[in-house]
């Protein structure tokens, strides 16, 4: 029996008149207004685009075409581009495309934001998962997947502790790595079940029949073109090709976590749980902010690579707007808060973020004290339309 949405949705407070939400939207629309500029991709993102395709398909061929068989050391060189590759097109393209912030056509926004399909991804998973669940209910325990890694990561200080958790400080970094690689195998498909089981997909106008058909079609093809064409054509044993595609999924995996994580999983986040009536106490924005973080705002290289995901409050606030502009709306989403006595969280280096994600961890680890009925309660997985 499926889950019936409208009795298990979780409501934000009101935002009220005059709003944090409204000013800042009304201060960044007037940025570019002003400027007379879109918040859509720029010409620089438009290269950008080329340069993360050309980071992973480039050296595909030069494998497949066993251009890279005349050196291990080279074969293995090129998918550990490829796994930089999926990182640049994941943060940057397709992440963009998925959130329609790439273009104003809806079209191109669906092209680019398929990409997901081409490095081991599944589109309409992502979409709920993250377009969904992650940006409606940022760390609520139960319904943001983003915190969500099974039994094995405490990520809330509303999960079940585990005695093993206290070491998960030195051990998640192992299991960030392979979490690409459980991505592309298992974890698409356990979402499909999962979705079907809340509601979710028929939201999506979809059914669980017609997801998994699309979902083995993308995943076959994706075996197809990784892996059985490099073994028939790159002129390198099928070990070299199996070590070469886990290398990728490290890489990709890795980076990834460290670029996600430490946005939200932080000693600085609120990670407010709503009442017993599944009301929260904050409107929308509000939670927002309080429970994502920005580092290393004054590294271009940094912002480049990750997609303005070092930015990660104003994506909340802004999904809708391309990352390239994030640099130049931040103070002004920075200034508002502080107006309306909103902490605003940065971290000054990615090395920082790191450390205090990796502090978090540990803390997260310890066995907890007693908690209130009220602030543990745990919500169930199953809305699929955000309230606010």
């Amino acid at each position: 029996m499926k889950t019936t949405l409208k009795k298990n949705y979780v409501k934000f407070a009101p935002k009220g008149e005059n709003s944090f939400y409204d000013t800042v939207k009304i201060r960044v629309e007037e940025y570019f207004k002003t400027n007379n500029i879109s918040q859509h991709a720029t010409t620089e993102m438009r290269i950008k685009t080329i340069t993360m395709l050309s980071l992973y398909f480039v050296p595909y061929l030069l494998i497949v075409t066993g251009a890279a068989a005349i050196s291990g050391w080279l074969f293995i060189g090129l998918w550990f581009i490829m796994g930089i590759g999926i990182v640049g097109l994941g943060t940057s393209v397709m992440h963009d495309s998925n959130h329609g912030a790439y273009s104003e056509n809806k079209t191109l926004n669906t092209i680019l934001g398929n990409v997901i399909n081409l490095i081991g991804g599944y589109d309409l998973n992502w979409k709920i998962q993250h377009n969904i669940l992650h940006h409606t209910y940022t760390n609520l325990d139960g319904l943001d997947e983003d915190i969500d890694a099974g039994p094995v990561l405490r990520m809330s200080p509303h999960k079940e502790h585990k005695k093993f958790h206290r070491f998960q400080h030195i051990y998640a970094w192992f299991v960030y790595c392979i979490m690409n690689l459980f991505w592309v195998t298992v974890k698409d498909y356990r979402q499909v079940l999962r979705y079907e089981q809340f509601g979710l997909l028929r939201n999506q106008k979809t059914t669980v029949r017609k997801a998994l058909i699309e979902l083995s079609l993308i995943k076959v093809f994706y075996i197809a073109y990784m892996l059985v064409l490099p073994i028939m054509f790159s002129g390198m044993s099928w070990q070299m090709v199996a070590a070469g595609f886990i290398v990728m999924q490290v890489v990709a995996g890795l980076s990834l976590a460290l670029i996600f994580q430490p946005a939200h999983v932080m000693e600085t986040s609120d990670y407010a749980a709503p009442t017993e009536e599944r009301k929260m106490e904050n409107a929308w924005a509000v939670h927002q902010v309080l429970n994502t973080a920005d580092f290393c705002p004054k590294s271009k290289i940094t912002s480049w690579f990750m997609g303005g995901l070092n930015y990660q409050i104003e994506h909340h606030l802004f999904p809708q707007v391309c990352h390239m502009h994030y640099p130049k709306i931040a103070p002004i989403v920075r200034e508002t808060a502080l107006e309306y006595d909103i902490p605003y969280n940065v971290y000054p280096t990615f090395l920082d973020a790191i450390l205090a994600h990796g502090k978090m961890l540990k803390a997260l680890g310890k066995k907890p004290a007693a908690v209130p009925q009220a602030a543990s309660h745990k919500v169930s997985h199953a809305m699929a339309e955000a309230e606010y």
